[in-house]
């Protein structure tokens, strides 16, 4: 089954897409949740979505968060996990998506110093990824890195995120494509996903106002975020 997560909504896209299932990533609703956990849960429930991605619980136990959960029929079916705490602290991070009943973990970020992603930081994750990667399968789970952009400087006759790919084994790691950090280092989403068929089990579905300018440095402002359909992402 592969999730499709999306934070600006468009009615069209769910008849457009087959053998889908297309959830929320509940950082969509960042300013919101905390000030109304049953509140927002029962609303994204009541626009008809079942799969959401998050992790944590907004400062509530964890007992009555997973209630909630339940209760507006909302299945966590991956959960967020920091780069070292793949490290230094995996079986809290199994535990945490074993109880969650999450399918996927996904790793959001690879450390770097200030705008210099390097050939070592890739190697490093490369490491780090194939690792934790192995495990996580080892506990029926699977392992994501979702990019944002910085990822795809120069590097040989492709970018450093052709090295990630080709360098991490697919049986213990793969990629969440979120198609705005695609466009905005001025990449192709849909050409990536033919150039790397079977890569991406998880999507995060965004769209760019016209004209913003892309970076490689893994930054856009929040304002350049508009409807689905409306922007020049596809």
């Amino acid at each position: 089954m592969k999730y499709l997560f999306t934070s600006l909504f468009s009615c069209l896209l769910v008849a457009s897409i087959a053998q889908t299932t297309i959830g929320v990533q509940l950082y969509t609703f960042r300013t919101q949740i905390p000030k109304d956990v049953p509140g927002m849960l029962s609303t994204i429930s009541k626009m008809g979505l079942r799969e959401v991605e998050g992790g944590g619980t907004y400062g509530l136990p964890f007992n009555d968060y997973k209630q909630l959960l339940e209760k507006n029929q909302l299945k966590m079916v991956s959960i967020g996990a920091d780069f070292n705490k793949l490290q230094t602290d995996l079986p809290a991070v199994i535990a945490e998506a074993k109880a969650f009943g999450a399918s996927y973990v996904t790793c959001f970020w690879i450390p770097h110093t200030g705008d210099d992603f390097t050939l070592e930081d890739v190697n490093k994750a490369i490491t780090v990824f194939n690792t934790a990667g192995k495990v996580l399968k080892e506990n029926g789970l699977s392992l994501c890195y979702h990019p944002h952009g910085y990822e795809f400087r120069p590097f040989e006759n492709g970018t450093l995120f052709d090295r990630l790919v080709t360098e991490l084994n697919p049986q213990y790691a793969n990629f969440e494509m979120d198609v705005f950090w695609i466009k905005h280092p001025g990449q192709d989403p849909v050409a990536l996903l033919k150039k790397y068929p079977n890569r991406f089990p998880l999507m995060h579905l965004k769209d760019r106002k016209p004209g913003t300018e892309g970076n490689q440095f893994g930054r856009a402002d929040v304002e350049t975020n508009v409807v689905l359909g409306t922007g020049d992402v596809g």
